[in-house]
């Protein structure tokens, strides 16, 4: 299916690694002009070796200066924005007891601030383009996860935000959605397998509560859902939150 993204300036926050990556991915087989935007500044063993393109920009986005700027060089570079996808982020586990205040504000700013900082300096061109925004967040911000209170209440914050942003750009025809993931094939998920004593039991039993075929989700098939929201195939599609994660978040996990 055409989704009609061709030439399409599309920023993606995090995109190097893991969801990120698969997202920019899909969007340059879309023929969309993609702006990558990452902390990592290794462009060239980040894209996938299929002659795809797609435009790096490395920035700490951790401030609204550094996002400011990166939005500036995109245009500078690729021209107006037609969509934003923010992704970037990380679960921190800064808890109650394994945190501090400090530590708390900061998994705030550095997993829903950026989302804000982000949005803020495309609107100028989201609104002349009716552009899209696809926010990821998380099944922890639905689920609650035990030792993460800064990146469940950034993530929470997030969708909260998909609402609020929804109402407020409707005057400018602007899509706002999210994305919920659960249990994704990533490196960075691979890598906290690892700190497990039999990795393959933790996996065996993690996908065993996954009622879909009992197997992580793979990073394009969270690609492909935001692909569709940012297109004008979900043209009245606005303030939802799609839960792709094979009915982990609200299935019966007891299911066989």
């Amino acid at each position: 299916m055409d989704l009609h993204l061709k030439n399409k300036v599309i920023v993606v926050t995090g995109g190097a690694r893991g969801i990120g990556k698969a997202i920019v991915e899909l969007l340059n087989e879309e023929g969309a002009k993609v702006a990558i935007v990452d902390k990592l500044a290794q462009a060239n063993k980040t894209l996938p070796d299929r002659s795809l393109k797609g435009s790096y920009f490395t920035a700490d986005l951790r401030t609204p200066e550094a996002c400011k700027q990166a939005i500036e060089d995109i245009v500078e570079e690729l021209g107006p924005i037609d969509a934003l996808v923010n992704n970037a982020g990380a679960n921190d586990n800064i808890g109650l007891a394994n945190g501090t205040p400090e530590k708390f504000i900061e998994s705030l700013t550095s997993n829903a601030g950026h989302y804000y900082f982000m949005a803020h300096y495309c609107l100028k061109y989201l609104k002349e383009r009716r552009g899209a925004i696809v926010n990821i967040g998380s099944k922890t911000s639905i689920t609650g996860q035990g030792t993460t209170s800064g990146y469940v209440a950034a993530k929470g914050a997030v969708l909260s935000l998909t609402r609020e942003w929804a109402v407020e750009l409707l005057p400018y025809a602007i899509r706002v959605n999210a994305v919920i993931p659960a249990e994704v094939s990533t490196p960075l998920y691979e890598s906290w397998l690892k700190g497990f004593a039999d990795p393959q039991e933790k996996l065996r039993q993690v996908s065993k509560k996954i009622p879909l075929e009992h197997r992580l989700t793979k990073p394009e098939e969270i690609a492909h859902a935001v692909a569709f929201l940012l297109s004008d195939r979900s043209s009245h599609t606005t303030g939802q939150w799609f839960f792709v994660d094979g009915g982990y978040t609200h299935l019966d996990r007891s299911i066989s």
